[in-house]
C-alpha cells in the first residue's frame, strides 16, 4: 500500500499563527531555564536523546535525527540496520516528485535483502507527515514496517495516523526528521523516473546509493526490533494523482 498523491496544504490556516506565537512567546517568559546537560563520572557530557545518522549517498550527506521518545520501536528498528551495515550498498529505488523519496531495501541490482521481522506500527504518537520528516514504510497491514523508510519531499498529512479501523486510516510512523542535507533530498525528488528491474515506475535514474549509514557519536543502543518498508508497486494503469509508500 502507497500513499495517495496529495496536494500540499496547511495543516492550521493562517489566520492562527499570531495566536499561536503570541501564546508561546508568553509561555518562553514564563518558563524556567533549561538545565545544562548531564556529566558522566568520567566529566563526558550524556549521549544526547535524540540520535543522530548520517547517510553518505551517491549525490551528496544527509543527516537525520531521531525520535525514541514519540516511536521507541520504529528507532530502536532502524538503529539496528544502521549498525549492522544493512543499509550500506541500498539504493532509494522509489522516488515520486514532489511527494517522497523511499529506499532502504534494494541493491544496485534491485534486489531486496533479508530484512528481521516486522515491527508494530507507531503512527499514532502525535507526529505528522511534514516536509522532511522521516517515516517507516510499510504493506497493507500497519505492523508490517521493516528496513524500507520514506522522506516526506512536501507535508503529507494524509499519511498521518486517523484511527484504527484499517490499513488505510492509520498511517505511516514518523519517527526523525532531516537536519542535515535537504537540498540534497530535494536534488533526488528531481531525477527522472520510470521502469527498470522489477517496477514498472518511480525508479530514479541514475540510482542514489546510500554508500553508507553510520550512527553520529555515542547515540542510543537500540532494541532487537527491526522495521519493515511500504511494498507494492501501484499499476501503471492507475491514476498518477494517487499513490502510496509502498512496500515492494
Amino acid at each position: 500500500m502507497s500513499p495517495d498523491r496529495p496536494v500540499p496544504r496547511r495543516l492550521l490556516p493562517a489566520l492562527t499563527a499570531p495566536f499561536v506565537l503570541a501564546f508561546a512567546l508568553a509561555q518562553a517568559r514564563a518558563a524556567p531555564p533549561l538545565p545544562a546537560p548531564a556529566a558522566s563520572s568520567s566529566g563526558t557530557v550524556a549521549a544526547p536523546a535524540h540520535p543522530q545518522v548520517e547517510l553518505k549517498t551517491s549525490m551528496g550527506d544527509i543527516v537525520v535525527e531521531l525520535f525514541p521518545d514519540k516511536a521507541p520501536k520504529t528507532v530502536a528498528n532502524f538503529l539496528q540496520y544502521v549498525k549492522d551495515g544493512f543499509y550500506d550498498g541500498t539504493v532509494f529505488h522509489r522516488v515520486i516528485p514532489g511527494y517522497l523519496i523511499q529506499g532502504g531495501l534494494y541493491t544496485r541490482e534491485l534486489r531486496p535483502k533479508r530484512t528481521l521481522p516486522p515491527i508494530p506500527d507507531e503512527a499514532n504518537n502525535g507526529l505528522s507527515n511534514l516536509r522532511g520528516t522521516l517515516a517507516a514504510a510499510r504493506g497493507p497491514d500497519p505492523d508490517s514496517a521493516t528496513a524500507q523508510f520514506f522522506v516526506n519531499v512536501v507535508d503529507n498529512p494524509r499519511l498521518d495516523y486517523i484511527g484504527n479501523q484499517n490499513g488505510m486510516t492509520w498511517g505511516y510512523a514518523v519517527f526523525g526528521k532531516v537536519v542535515k542535507g535537504m537540498d540534497v533530498v530535494d536534488k533526488i525528488d528531481n531525477l527522472p523516473t520510470g521502469p527498470q528491474g522489477p517496477f514498472i515506475g518511480d525508479v530514479p535514474r541514475p540510482l542514489v546509493v546510500i554508500e553508507s549509514a553510520k550512527v553520529i557519536g555515542e547515540a542510543a543502543h537500540p532494541v532487537a526490533e527491526p522495521v519493515s518498508p511500504v511494498t507494492g508497486q501501484v499499476p501503471a494503469s492507475a491514476p498518477a494523482a494517487k499513490k502510496k509508500p509502498a512496500k515492494h
